[in-house]
């Protein structure tokens, strides 16, 4: 194990790193945080493209509520360089096992590393209605836990793209007695009894017909618009984005995956150990429904699980010789 006590960021990518992160968000790193504190030599490679980017905060976070994910992670790359921990700017594209682990970067460089924790978490991928995106973050939003508060007692729309959807407007009635639910592609026919009588004893409205677009009116967003013209005021509306795992390291390895509505992503013990070897993962890469806060956590676990793995195969193999 390379015991690391330089405090500086190096920019030599040679020999090998006894924990190459995959990933430079909430996840990763809390994972470097713990394997830079333990003393491993370890690399960060970040892609630079956060999930949560689109949002001006995040919530939910204690002592860090309200602060902005651009600050957050600027912070968490500082305390990771106090450890020696390095980063690199740039985006994995490949990975081997022989002895080692070799990742290949888009730069044309390839690292190597002893073990692997991937936190390249997921993409976001929206409705195709005109004015979703360009608002996304701001009043267009998708969790109520991470925005709710922010919104409470406005005017919401729901716009639903599968029947998963009416869950998402019984949740969202906890932050305003005004919900509507568009059906949008949704059949009305799909929807089953307890869905209708839950809606109706939330007091949300259930509109059919497919949504055309949004309405802004002096940047903001003020209603909603039907295909046939039909327009209903609404100052917040909530989606559902397709979960877009991003997996494509874990497949190489050839990572064990499980199908989920959300996407597929890898089988892991509580620790966020895969099915290879070696390879850990935390975060967005092995769930839906990680917000920053279990994103954080899950990297300190699986780096902590990693130290262990890393101080007992040396121990093993020193026993062995």
């Amino acid at each position: 194990m390379t015991r690391n006590k330089d405090v500086t960021q190096s920019k030599d990518l040679t020999g090998i790193y006894d924990v190459v992160v995959v990933g430079g968000g909430a996840a990763g790193l809390s994972a470097a945080l713990v394997l830079g504190r333990s003393r491993l030599r370890t690399l960060v490679v970040d892609a630079g493209e956060p999930r949560n980017a689109p949002s001006a905060h995040m919530q939910g976070y204690l002592t860090r509520d309200g602060m902005s994910p651009a600050e957050f992670l600027a912070l968490g790359r500082q305390e990771i360089a106090r450890y020696g921990v390095e980063l690199v700017r740039d985006r994995a594209v490949d990975v081997a096992r022989d002895e080692d682990f070799a990742v290949r970067l888009a730069g044309g460089e390839t690292v190597h590393a002893r073990r692997l924790i991937v936190t390249t978490g997921l993409r976001d991928e929206l409705p195709t209605v005109p004015g979703v995106a360009e608002r996304y973050g701001r009043d267009v939003l998708h969790c109520p836990f991470c925005h709710g508060w922010e919104v409470r007692d406005e005017r919401f729309g729901v716009l639903a793209t599968s029947p998963l959807s009416v869950h998402q407007a019984l949740m969202v009635s906890g932050w305003s007695d005004d919900v509507t639910l568009f059906l949008h592609t949704v059949a009305e026919r799909e929807l089953s009894d307890d869905d209708l009588r839950r809606l109706a004893a939330a007091g949300v409205k259930v509109v059919p017909g497919e949504v055309a677009a949004l309405r802004v009116e002096d940047d903001r967003l003020t209603g909603v618009r039907l295909a046939d013209g039909t327009a209903y005021d609404r100052t917040v509306v909530f989606v559902a984005p397709k979960a877009v795992p991003q997996t494509g390291l874990m497949e190489r390895l050839g990572a064990q995956l499980q199908e989920t509505p959300f996407g597929a992503y890898p089988v892991v013990d509580p620790t966020g150990r895969t099915s290879v070897p070696g390879v850990w993962t935390a975060g967005n890469a092995m769930g839906f429904a990680e917000q920053v806060v279990h994103a954080a956590s899950g990297g300190y676990r699986a780096a902590s699980a990693v130290v262990g793995d890393l101080i007992m195969s040396d121990l093993d193999a020193a026993v062995a010789e």
